[in-house]
């Protein structure tokens, strides 16, 4: 059996292994990282040969970090990136090509109905009625897009919004405010099986989930990459954040808005954005938190978009497809009975 991880932003980890009456044998591991002392490795092999085939990721990962001498020194992987290679190879764990994915690319919504709509497409995913599927946003009006946990007093200013037209409601993921006007912003969603991103840790899995639209603006001659936990950066400044919310019913809601053509200066009017909150950028001003990618690119907010689409296609396969009415008439009732309610809006106040 072979299993093969790619570290996001770090190194391929690759497992070969048997398994005999249910435990793993002759397991066999190597990649292009780097580890110090060299015969660590053998270890490594050691520990997992006689483990049960049937082992969680925690109990892969504790054997391997087990097995490591005193001062050992891991460069481009993890012991839970070695577990991951080895549910692969065990088929426990999955991969992109393991699916069909589909795009879905609906006109311009509302921004209450676009959150609902991320509620019932990972819960379609998860009971296996939908295929893993990408999303594109389009949006039809201003909104300020608070996280789970954010107050609503604590990050806007609602005379302010009010003036600017902005429409503040809240998410079902955590993470920060987002600042949206129709045009300025490229918002997606991945629905996925939680299968896809099992054992990962929070931080692997988000550049884990995001690696291919590093690539697609790399290609467009961005100098993208990600810093953790769920920033996509570069060196003029910060493009865009991911938020993430996994479901108990077996989905994962992965979802990032980027800047295209962004005004710092309304968003810093319209956000309470906290001296404390910027400390750790080390920059001085609001208006300068956001990178736009039209200035980076030169490019359409369209053919960025189109970018990011046909990369996903050639690396993970994608057909097209669409929301269905079914699940148009499920995000309506979320809409009228959580998402546009005061309660749920308010409930850190």
């Amino acid at each position: 059996m072979h299993g093969e991880f790619k570290v996001p932003g770090g190194k391929l980890v690759v497992v070969d292994l048997e398994v005999v009456d249910d435990r793993i044998a002759d397991f066999r591991l190597a990649g292009d990282f780097f580890l110090e002392p060299d015969d660590a490795i053998h270890a490594i092999d050691a520990a997992i040969n006689g483990l049960p085939a049937t082992s969680d990721q925690k109990t892969l990962a504790a054997a391997v970090r087990g097995a490591l001498p005193e001062g050992a020194v891991l460069l481009g992987f993890q012991p839970e990136s070695v577990a991951t290679a080895i549910r692969r190879a065990l088929q426990t764990a999955t991969g992109w090509d393991d699916y069909e994915w589909e795009l879905v690319y609906p006109g311009p919504l509302d921004a209450n109905t676009h959150l609902a709509l991320d509620q019932v497409l990972t819960e379609e995913v998860a009971a296996g009625r939908r295929k893993p599927t990408l999303r594109f946003w389009e949006w039809a009006e201003n909104a300020v897009i608070i996280g789970s946990f954010q107050s609503v007093r604590n990050e806007v200013d609602p005379e302010q919004a009010a003036a600017e037209g902005f429409h503040v409601v809240r998410r079902i993921s955590g993470g920060g405010a987002m600042f949206v006007e129709p045009g300025n912003a490229i918002t997606y969603s991945i629905y996925a099986p939680t299968d896809l991103v099992q054992g990962m840790t929070f931080a692997d899995s988000y550049a884990f989930l995001d690696e291919w639209v590093i690539q697609a603006l790399q290609s467009l001659g961005v100098d993208a990459s990600y810093q953790p936990l769920n920033d996509i950066t570069s060196p003029s400044g910060k493009i865009g954040g991911a938020a993430q919310k996994r479901l108990g019913a077996g989905g994962v809601l992965h979802h990032v808005t980027m800047s295209y053509d962004m005004d710092g200066e309304k968003m810093a009017r319209v956000l309470r954005i906290g001296r404390e909150k910027l400390s750790d950028k080390g920059i001085a001003s609001a208006a300068k938190r956001v990178d736009p990618l039209r200035s980076q690119t030169g490019l359409p907010r369209e053919d960025v978009i189109q970018r990011m689409i046909d990369t996903f296609r050639q690396q993970h396969g994608m057909t097209e497809g669409e929301i269905t009415p079914e699940e148009y008439a499920a995000a309506a009732e979320l809409v009228s009975t959580k998402f546009a309610t005061d309660d749920w809006l308010n409930r850190v106040p």
